[in-house]
């Protein structure tokens, strides 16, 4: 069996809320919550795959991740490799460029969505003890992000 490999972001805010997204009802998992991301393409770089992907799925451009995760999980239709990425900063207000519904959620609240399988290792990282979420929020490379935020004139 083929493995599908997918880049995947962990985006979290200022306030420690996690952004998912809603996969269209006709793919594989569909209806089901995700964290953004998408396939890696033929001799792309994980991180380039997860740039274009953030970039056509929300909107966003990825100014610094690091890697986090990965993840094997076997469906019975095909296998994939999840490569879970932190992304610590980014420019541009995550909206569903592909008509997607999307939400910020706190860590705590993640598994009052339905997630496929591969996905609970990330949930079960993100509401561990020392959630990912406290790590990223202080480091000083949010900056870009929070300043992007920021109303005009400030």
């Amino acid at each position: 069996m083929n493995v599908v490999h997918v880049a995947v972001g962990v985006l979290i805010n200022a306030d420690g809320a996690v952004l998912i997204t809603r996969r269209p009802d006709h793919v594989h998992q569909g209806g089901l919550w995700e964290f953004p991301g998408g396939k890696v393409e033929e001799g792309e770089s994980v991180i380039t795959a997860l740039q274009r992907e953030l970039h056509e799925e929300l909107g966003v451009t990825v100014l610094n991740a690091e890697p986090w995760l990965q993840i094997r999980h076997a469906y019975p239709d095909k296998t994939v490799l999840l490569d879970v990425w932190q992304v610590t900063a980014w420019q541009g207000e995550p909206h569903g460029r592909e008509g997607q519904p999307l939400t910020w959620t706190l860590p705590t609240t993640l598994r009052t969505f339905a997630f496929p399988v591969a996905d609970e290792p990330i949930i079960q990282a993100l509401t561990s003890a020392e959630p990912m979420a406290t790590k990223s929020r202080n480091k000083p490379v949010q900056k870009p992000h929070r300043m992007n935020r920021s109303p005009p004139g400030d």
